[in-house]
């Protein structure tokens, strides 16, 4: 029996030897569990190997007895593992607190296993040994939501990203011509995504003009301004003259008083102001549409 054979090994090693003896029954078990099951619909033999992946962890983090650090190296194999099925069962709606309890499911059947190996379950090796195994498991649960929480907040940065290209777009108003329509407040990130959207549309487009249009801008601070220079200043290194258009009275005051030089910007009023400015400079002639009866006596 184990407390025989292994009297004399520290208890963390008992751990590591039990996992690696029971692996198959363990992840035969774990394989049914609603935290692999709900991932691995298609095939259970694919459940059952990532739930031997997860023993193979803990039995790692058992050898090196650091039954309770989450950056123990046997974790880093199943980190990105874990960290998936975290994000799959997150995207159907489970809460961080739901699959931390799903990873609490997992301790019943394979304390069970472990009680099972000694002839008195209640002897005092056989006790440390469960209390080490739960204090491994506790640790696998930590492991998870560190995952699950990290999976969460790389999901809602992809989304801010989108969010602000989606609220960023780049419009081709004419041949050699784009303009990007700004709405709302200008910050670092979402500057440096104009800067890229429209240095990427003056390539695809092979643009000679871009419009940056600020009619939409509530304010116009210093930040926003030094943005607005590198936009300009980026454009031109691409080979484009930019445009700032849609500077209101209010900010226009505003720039004065932060005693900010836009000299070297070129300005128009409006976007079509701006529009007609670059179909100008390209020989494009633009002329308002005669009257209805315009001439008839």
């Amino acid at each position: 029996m184990p407390e025989q054979d292994t009297a004399h090994e520290p208890t963390e090693q008992q751990v590591a030897a039990f996992l690696e003896r029971r692996q198959e029954q363990i992840a035969q078990r774990w394989a049914d569990a609603a935290l692999f099951r709900t991932v691995f619909t298609v095939s259970r033999d694919e459940a059952v190997e990532a739930c031997k992946a997860v023993v193979d962890a803990l039995s790692d983090v058992a050898v090196t007895g650091r039954l309770e650090d989450i950056t123990a190296p046997g974790f880093d194999r199943v980190r990105d593992q874990l960290g998936r099925m975290a994000a799959s069962r997150a995207r159907t709606g489970s809460s961080p607190s739901q699959i931390a309890e799903e990873v609490a499911g997992l301790r019943a059947s394979i304390t069970e296993l472990m009680r099972g190996e000694y002839s008195d379950p209640s002897e005092a090796s056989a006790q440390e040994s469960l209390v080490s195994l739960t204090l491994l498991m506790g640790t696998l649960r930590l492991v998870v939501m560190e995952t699950t929480l990290s999976a969460g907040q790389e999901l809602i940065e992809r989304q801010q990203l989108q969010l602000l290209e989606a609220a960023t777009p780049v419009i081709k108003l004419w041949e050699g011509t784009v303009a990007v329509p700004l709405i709302g407040t200008l910050d670092s990130a979402r500057s440096q995504v104009v800067m890229e959207s429209l240095l990427d549309a003056i390539v695809a487009e092979r643009a000679r003009y871009a419009i940056l249009d600020i009619t939409g801008v509530p304010t116009v601070d210093s930040l926003v301004a030094q943005h607005l220079m590198k936009t300009v200043a980026a454009a031109r290194l691409m080979g484009a003259e930019c445009i700032v258009s849609g500077i209101r009275p209010a900010i226009a005051q505003t720039i004065v008083q932060l005693g900010i030089d836009l000299g070297t910007v070129l300005t128009r009023a409006s976007l079509a102001d701006a529009l007609a400015y670059a179909l100008g400079q390209q020989g494009i002639e633009v002329s308002p549409r005669p009257t209805t009866g315009a001439g008839l006596r």
